[in-house]
This record gives structure tokens, sequence and C-alpha cells, in this order.
């Protein structure tokens, strides 16, 4: 079983950056496609980021390209989503999660280990 923890998210205004972490215990880390999603009040959990084992291979929504980053460092098991130049657009509740596969995936159902989530509001 592999637990997450998200670190807190917080409230930044438009244009500002905030970096996210999760630390993973209960599984060999570096054996994970790691993602983020985020799902906002009334809409559909969605996929943000995700990044293969070693990190080499990272996949991101199109939303969000260029302006987020995830990275990871098996050596803490900690898995980071580092968002700039943010929008109102990406309020939101922020999971983090783990996928038991060799390929960098982003769908929800691929992934087996959810963290709590973790609030980020964006003011315009």
């Amino acid at each position: 079983q592999v637990q997450l923890v998200e670190s807190v998210g917080g409230l930044v205004q438009a244009g500002g950056s905030l970096r996210l972490s999760c630390a993973a215990s209960g599984g060999t880390f570096s054996r994970y496609t790691m993602g983020w999603f985020r799902q906002a009040p009334g809409r559909e959990r969605e996929f943000v980021a995700a990044t293969s084992w070693s990190g080499g291979t990272t996949y991101y929504a199109d939303s969000v390209k260029g302006r987020f980053t995830i990275s990871r460092d098996n050596a803490k098991n900690t898995v980071y989503l580092q968002m700039n130049s943010l929008k109102a657009a990406d309020t939101a509740v922020y999971y983090c999660a783990a996928a038991y596969r060799s390929i960098v995936v982003y769908t929800p159902a691929e992934y087996g280990y959810w963290g709590q989530g973790t609030q980020v509001t964006v003011s315009s």
C-alpha cells in the first residue's frame, strides 16, 4: 500500500506561483508513475501532469502546459508540482496519485493510490 500526503496549498493572486509537494510512503516510490489531478467545484476530476519512474518523461494537460512543471525526487520519495502564472481557472483541489505502471498514464482510473487533496485558490 502506498500512502500519499500532499503539502498544504494556499491562496495566491493571479499571476503568482505556488509549489505543491507530495510525500509517498509504503511502497517502492521509484516504481510508480506519479500524477497530479485537480477538481473544481461542480466539475469532474481532471488530469494536470504526470511523470515517469525516472522523471525523464513528463506529460501535461494543454491548460497548464508551459506554466506548470512536474518533477520528482526518488531519493526523497516526493513528487512536486511547480505552478507559475496562476489563473483563477486553476482554482481547485489538487490531488497527487500513484500508478504502478511502467508508462506515463493520465486517466484517473489508471491510478490506484491517491492523496487527500489540497486546496489551491487563485484570486483574480
